[in-house]
């Protein structure tokens, strides 16, 4: 009887089994990709029944499949049919690529029809076929069945891809043609499972999903959970373990600002290996639609004129000094100069023109307006592009922010101020445009003083001043640190003038400031004041004076007959940088790891994964002046 119902209970489980599940038998050239769009599962389901999969799939390694959730119904589909071919002359400076957009077939279709064109190159005169097309809209049942979504108020694409339990780049495929920033009523494709298989967006929680390589360790420093609690918050995480693109459900009140402790700077020059030749573009405004080429003294006075041009001209000088660097060091560069002209016509013209889907990265361009064109452009084929002279209003995927965040300039001067174990006293002084500064150093240091700005005894608006009064008995025998909050320049005058004169071997006064801005410039200010009080900032570089004998400071004298500035070193040091990276790695987003710091003449770089955007730099110095010099504090 026992052996009876024990085979019964074989029997019912194996029919069980088979009801739920199948198996594959892994042909050559397979991926698990691949297998699970086959069958209509996600990686994560093949990878949860079998465990032991470890890298690429071995050739007749024998899979179990789990029977899909999804809908298998008929799909229309759309397909090209040939109907014949028209004939096109090609034009002085055209290319393939611009036939091809012109007439809207693939550069692929275009060498088919005319296959001389795999052995030669394009020139004027020839006659091509264009292959032309008819569309053919068909229905058809798949294995990878989709269903429409209209998306919801307060949807991005990390809460539909939780939802339906895909990644986000998983989504982005499925909709090539989808916006950035999602709008309420946008219909979008996702895997067609049953309603009650999607997962629950709990506004008490908050959201992650997983970077590449990123393990459990690297989780635990950025959000202080262990493995256990994070697969406590995410039950699937104990079949499938982390995969790159994860949506990850976290505590509510859990920050995941993946702060960034302290590193080893990285000789990026030592590890070389990837030498194949950089394709770079750079997309400044050059503005070239304006120079006069008749007249040299003109096009010498705009020059000298324009801010923007003198910037754009002394970064491109330093950005070919990095190239020359690089080729020293056996990185050959193929640069593509462009001249955005400062306009987003102009830009988007670029982008129609050019076929940038095998570059290594775009630096620029600097408007706001035509960087976010060119990034969310170019982020389909994840072209990384470098905001190297700006902050991008948006930080997209494939965006590179190279000037740190506000906020992080502020955290990295306080956390300064608190590792001072010899400070007796902190002030803050503030105008009243920046009471919320000062009330906030007032919860870092709940000991610091405030004072304020007085009003204008006429009109009760902000009259910029202090009384010499307000800074009695403030300060004590020794060591005191003074926050100074404002961006009025005759303020910033005053109090500098005030505590200049206050300062002495008994009571040393340091300044400091959360912006130093326009404010602590100019001819009212003293910096031999700001030197006695050892004025101390935060700032994105230091002065290349410290390294004055560097080869690059000493080449661009030679060739330039004058010193860098800091728009010629920022264009050195950024290029420089872009390109050691990508010669130590496959692209330039494996080699922007978070324990990456590099350090050039005046900016160093280690840059952060925002938790659903591009990468931050987050390298800041914090800086004095000393003797009249601004060096780097220490």
């Amino acid at each position: 009887m026992k052996k009876f119902l024990s085979l019964l209970f074989f029997v019912l489980a194996f029919n069980l089994f088979a009801q739920n599940y199948k198996t594959h038998k892994v042909e050559k050239g397979e991926t698990i990709e691949s297998v699970a769009k086959q069958y209509l599962v996600t990686p994560f389901d093949i990878y949860a029944l079998n465990p032991d999969i470890k890298g690429s799939l071995k050739p007749n390694t024998v899979l179990i499949i789990p029977n899909s959730k999804v809908k298998n119904e008929p799909q229309e589909e759309e397909t090209s049919e040939l109907i014949g071919y028209k004939s096109h002359k090609v034009k002085r400076k055209e290319t393939l690529f611009s036939i091809s957009k012109k007439y809207s077939v693939s550069i692929e279709d275009i060498k088919k029809a005319n296959r001389f064109l795999y052995s030669e190159n394009l020139k004027k005169g020839v006659k091509l076929r264009i292959p032309k097309y008819k569309t053919v809209i068909y229905k058809k049942s798949y294995n990878n069945t989709i269903k429409k979504y209209t998306v919801l108020p307060k949807e991005g694409k990390w809460r539909i891809a939780y939802k339906f339990g895909i990644t986000v780049d998983e989504l982005e495929d499925l909709n090539p043609n989808m916006k950035e920033v999602l709008q309420p009523g946008d219909e979008l494709n996702v895997p067609n499972i049953a309603d009650n298989e999607e997962k629950a967006i709990e506004e008490s929680y908050n959201y992650y999903e997983v970077l590449p390589k990123e393990g459990f360790y690297r989780l635990k420093i950025k959000t202080g959970l262990t493995q256990e609690e994070l697969e406590e918050l995410n039950p699937e995480l104990k079949e499938t373990g982390l995969k790159a693109g994860m949506v990850l459900k976290l505590p509510e009140k859990l920050e995941v600002e993946g702060e960034l402790g302290s590193v080893e700077t990285t000789a990026l020059h030592s590890k070389l290996s990837n030498f194949e030749t950089k394709k770079i573009a750079l997309m400044l405004p050059y503005r070239l639609n304006k120079v006069d080429v008749d007249s040299v003294a003109e096009t010498k006075d705009m020059i000298k004129n324009s801010r923007l041009m003198s910037v754009v001209l002394d970064f491109h000088a330093g950005v070919l000094m990095a190239l020359d660097s690089a080729k020293q060091l056996g990185i050959s560069t193929d640069l593509k100069v462009l001249d955005t002209q400062y306009q987003i016509s102009k830009t988007r013209e670029i982008l129609e023109d050019n076929d940038f889907s095998d570059y290594d990265a775009v630096i620029g361009p600097m408007k706001a307006q035509c960087f976010d064109r060119v990034a969310s452009t170019l982020r389909r084929d994840g072209v990384p592009v470098i905001a190297a002279l700006n902050k991008p209003n948006e930080v997209y995927s494939n965006v590179f922010q190279t000037i740190p965040q506000d906020k992080l300039l502020r955290k990295t001067m306080i956390d300064f101020i608190k590792a001072d174990s010899l400070k007796r006293q902190v002030v803050v002084i503030s105008d009243q445009a920046n009471r919320s500064s000062a009330e906030m150093l007032k919860k870092e240091f709940p000991e610091a003083k405030l004072i304020f700005s007085r009003n204008n005894s006429k009109t009760k608006k902000d009259g910029y001043y202090i009384f010499p009064t307000d800074l009695e008995n403030v300060f004590p025998t020794g060591k005191s640190i003074v926050f100074l909050e404002t961006t009025s320049n005759p303020l910033a005058s005053s109090v500098i003038s005030m505590l200049n004169g206050l300062n002495n071997e008994n009571e040393q006064i340091v300044l400091v400031t959360l912006d130093k801005n326009r404010a602590f410039e100019g001819k009212n200010i003293d910096n031999y004041h700001l030197s006695n009080l050892k004025f101390h900032y935060p700032s994105v570089n230091k002065n290349f004076e410290e390294q004055n004998n560097s080869s690059f400071v000493k080449g661009y004298k030679r060739t330039y007959g004058v010193s860098p500035s800091k728009y010629a070193s920022r264009g050195f040091d950024l290029t420089l940088d872009i390109l050691l990276r990508l010669a130590t790695e496959k692209d330039l987003y494996e080699a922007s790891t978070e324990d990456v710091e590099t350090e050039y003449i005046e900016n160093k770089f280690r840059y952060n994964k925002a938790m659903f955007g591009g990468y931050v730099n987050e390298a800041i110095y914090i800086v004095k002046y000393d003797d009249l010099r601004i060096v780097r504090a220490k």
